[in-house]
């Protein structure tokens, strides 16, 4: 049961051949046994997931439909809100805030899908972070090397999912937070469109950036949760009024006239070997020859830097005027720094975005798909503060983020497809749609599941 699918459990649920209260008595004691060494959870919500378990084998035995999530364990990265829990957000200054008062957006409507609520993951704090790597509450580890990092901000959420403790978790990507543990753990990941999944209820990071989605270990996962995600929300006001998109069954088959890229230039610069073969390796599988470039990422991608800084400082500006010393010093002096930018750069950064934005429309407009690395490597060891990088001796925390973050600087839906190379951990590959094209997304993603070129890769 550790490597189930949410598609699998949800089908024997429904159908009364697994129950769910089996299936969250087996999530919790292997959550028990396995969290100590994967510092995946800080928080387990027992008694709320025993009751909800109840609740659904009820209905199943009743006659009544469950929800096409029914029975599927999830976990929430913990800035999202679980009513009667103090909502972390990775931080030691949150842990005064008072329990919130109902669930977040997200977990509402997975719970009403039949989904089940088993606790809150670790974090970077603040979401400021692309390592995995908490001061307050330590790191979480990677699955495949406990030695190793988990990307972030959402490594709890990676290491919950590649660790085999849930089928199906929840995270954040301001600039690269799911698609980053998402490659360096091997599982899936989506990114939707800025605009697309509501963030009621989860604590802001970088407003204007901020998007929330789901990681899973199958594309069909991705789907089935995505669905169960979608719809309006007074609660956040960056929620584009659209008409919910099912994307149901992902078929086996690729649209013969989907026109499909690789990205160069930028993206062919700085990688790894092993995020150069990941990425042929996709195109092989896909069959396709075009390599193309985008002018203009790295300006993208320093503007969104600004923006980033500017925008989170002005958040915590109360708490670092009164609280610094209760930060992890590398989040506060970012934000600190951000606090300094100029109005004029804030301006600036979002010029460049608009006309980044527009470079890329115009790209989407002869490209249907456009591929990318998703890290320039694979993951670090947990503490490693430097990285060679095409000769060059970088920084490990940002420039994880190095190709993820020219996409969600405009919004655009990425599924993170995991690649296991001979010899190598895990590491992935970003397919990029247009905007709203989630389901084109996933289905290239469950296409490369199904040729055998892209799985998630138990670590056991």
């Amino acid at each position: 049961m550790d490597w189930m699918s949410a598609t699998e459990i949800a089908e024997r649920v429904r159908t009364g051949s697994l129950t769910a209260r089996a299936v969250v008595d087996h999530t919790l004691e292997r959550i028990a046994a396995q969290n100590p060494r994967l510092n995946a959870f800080t928080l387990v919500t027992a008694e709320r997931a025993c009751q909800k378990a109840t609740q659904v084998d009820q209905l199943v035995a009743t006659g009544h439909d469950p929800g096409p999530l029914a029975g599927v364990p999830f976990a929430v990265k913990n800035l999202f809100d679980i009513q009667g829990e103090v909502t972390l957000a990775g931080s030691k200054i949150n842990r005064d805030l008072p329990p919130a008062l109902q669930d977040s957006t997200l977990v509402r409507r997975l719970s009403a899908a039949g989904a089940i609520l088993v606790g809150a993951l670790n974090m970077g704090e603040y979401a400021y972070d692309f390592t995995g790597e908490n001061l307050h509450y330590g790191a979480s580890r990677n699955p495949h090397d406990l030695s190793r990092m988990t990307g972030g901000s959402s490594g709890g959420s990676g290491s919950a999912v590649a660790g085999g403790l849930v089928p199906l978790a929840l995270g954040s990507d301001t600039n690269g937070s799911i698609r980053v543990p998402s490659s360096l753990c091997g599982i899936f990941g989506l990114k939707p469109t800025y605009g697309r999944l509501s963030r009621g209820g989860s604590f802001p990071f970088c407003p204007s950036l901020d998007h929330v989605g789901p990681m899973a270990r199958s594309a069909q996962d991705l789907a089935l949760a995505y669905d169960a995600l979608q719809g309006p929300d007074d609660r956040d006001a960056a929620l584009v009024r659209r008409s919910v998109e099912p994307v149901g069954t992902l078929t086996t088959e690729l649209d013969s006239n989907l026109r499909i890229a690789v990205l160069g230039g930028y993206f062919a610069q700085q990688g790894t070997d092993a995020a150069r073969r990941a990425l042929q390796r996709v195109a092989d599988a896909l069959g396709v020859k075009s390599t193309i470039e985008i002018p203009e990422v790295a300006a993208a991608r320093a503007a969104a830097y600004v923006v980033t800084n500017a925008e989170s400082s002005a958040l915590h500006l109360p708490n670092l005027r009164t609280r610094p010393h209760d930060y992890d010093p590398d989040v506060r002096d970012r934000m600190l720094a951000g606090a300094l930018l100029p109005a004029t750069a804030y301006l600036q950064a979002q010029r460049v975005r608009a006309h980044f934005q527009k470079i890329v429309a115009d790209v989407l407009t002869r490209h249907d798909i456009l591929l990318a690395p998703a890290t320039p490597m694979t993951a670090p060891s947990i503490g490693q503060k430097t990285m060679v990088l095409g000769g060059e001796e970088m920084l490990v925390r940002p420039h994880l983020g190095l190709y993820t973050q020219p996409f969600s600087f405009i919004g655009l839906p990425v599924v993170v497809v995991p690649v296991q190379l001979p010899d190598s951990l895990p590491i992935g590959v970003q397919v990029i749609a247009g905007p709203w094209q989630e389901a084109r997304a996933l289905q290239v993603a469950r296409v490369l599941e199904d040729r055998g070129f892209v799985s998630p890769i138990p670590y056991f």
